[in-house]
């Protein structure tokens, strides 16, 4: 029965402990935030969210020029050296006592989470053979969910316990167990760089950068679009069930329950075929059907009482998180088999500014156009992802004759790595 459920080599057994351990980290040191910010740090709500806000700008800027430093100084020590600078600084957190060293701090932490993440996934593509690669990261995600679970526990234990030093003990927690991640995090396998990659470089010159290749930045917009389900997981559903809903505020807890119980069991699932061009595509338009079912089943909801009410917020929530789980798996896909591997980080870049531009702009978008339009501003979000599915398309179809014309390579495998 374990067998079923731990990844089947060493290699990707190895990176899915560590998912749960820096999640562990991470996840109880988010289900705190709030709280940290307010009674210790002394900050108000609206001056937690302008920090986060310059955070997330710092993110943006630096996602292009971090994920070339990775092709330049390599993705391992990229993410070695990030993941142990970023658990020195949360042992700062305590020091904190006002809003400029709490802007301070929470940049500079977003600069080296920023730069540890280019270089993570850099790695996590590279190191893997591309039969094995979206399983691999599949299997990462449950586990991440894994980690983020526990890591909601013993916060909230410390929540619940109350007192001043439990609460300043969680960045505690977090810096030592990412001391721990850092130290799993040179453990790992070196990876080489392709010699493909060297070969076409020697022959043809360096591959040409990835913001030249249209259809993949479209792509990325595309992508991230689609990612905006966690927006509506965890920004939308809750607002509007307790702003527009006559259901218990308590459904809460089983929501995100669902959300995590369904994303630990079924993501490799959800993966499977992913791992090529087409069988992103067709996640990516199962995410689009889960987007617009769920947008249609929630609207309905303002209109419901009772158990009805219950039940078709349930039932918004799974289809959402099957949105999430089908985008993850075409998100895979698509960064595997449409980046020039010669120039992994500085396609990874490209790709992550999807991600980071969503948090800027989905979270007051989003909740505007439900709670304030209802019905049609539900419809708009649908329409939306509607869209980005549909254009993923021939953008995917663009990226894949970009890279036949410039003679991308593939990234293999350190030897022995994947097969351990």
């Amino acid at each position: 029965m374990i067998s079923r459920i731990l990844p089947p080599t060493k290699l990707e057994r190895d990176l899915a402990l560590q998912c749960v351990l820096s999640a562990f980290a991470t996840g109880s040191f988010l289900t705190g935030t709030a709280v940290f910010f307010t009674q210790i740090v002394g900050l108000t709500g609206a001056q937690v969210g302008l920090g986060m806000s310059i955070a997330g700008v710092v993110t943006l800027l630096l996602s292009l020029p971090l994920g070339r430093l990775s092709d330049h100084v390599g993705a391992k020590p990229l993410w070695a050296v990030g993941a142990l600078v970023e658990a020195v600084l949360y042992f700062a957190w305590p020091l904190v006592g006002g809003m400029g060293s709490f802007i301070l701090l929470l940049a500079l932490l977003s600069a080296i989470s920023t730069a540890g993440n280019t270089g993570r996934n850099v790695y996590r593509i590279a190191v893997f053979p591309r039969d094995v690669r979206v399983r691999a990261l599949a299997y990462m995600r449950a586990a991440r969910n894994v980690g983020y679970t526990l890591g909601a526990l013993a916060g909230g234990i410390a929540l619940a316990i109350g007192t001043r030093e439990a609460i300043v003990a969680v960045p505690i927690l977090t810096g030592v167990l990412l001391l721990l991640n850092a130290a799993m995090v040179a453990m790992l396998p070196r990876i080489d760089r392709p010699a493909t990659a060297a070969r076409h470089d020697e022959e043809d010159g360096p591959a040409p950068p990835a913001w030249r290749n249209h259809g993949f930045v479209v792509l990325s917009a595309c992508n991230g679009v689609l990612t905006s389900n966690q927006v509506l997981l965890n920004v939308v559903v809750p607002l509007w069930l307790v702003e527009r809903t006559d259901a218990p505020h308590t459904l809460l807890a089983w929501l995100f329950g669902t959300n995590t119980v369904m994303a630990v069991a079924l993501q490799v699932r959800a993966s499977r075929g992913s791992e090529t061009v087409p069988g992103a595509l067709r996640a990516v338009r199962l995410c689009g059907w889960s987007f617009v079912l769920s947008c249609l089943v929630i609207s309905a909801t303002h209109e419901t009482v009772g158990w009805v009410s219950i039940a078709l917020i349930w039932l918004g929530h799974v289809t959402i998180t099957g949105a999430e789980l089908w985008q993850s798996a075409s998100d895979w896909g698509f960064q595997s088999e449409l980046s020039d591997h010669r120039r992994l980080g500085d396609y990874q870049g490209v790709w992550s500014l999807g991600y980071q531009a969503g948090p800027i702009i989905f979270p007051g978008l989003y909740t505007f156009l439900a709670l304030q339009w209802g019905a049609p501003g539900w419809a708009v979000i649908a329409g939306l992802a509607v869209l980005a599915a549909v254009v993923a398309h021939p953008a995917a179809r663009a990226a894949e004759r970009y890279l036949e014309r410039a003679g991308a390579s593939y990234a293999g495998t350190s030897a022995g790595a994947a097969a351990s």
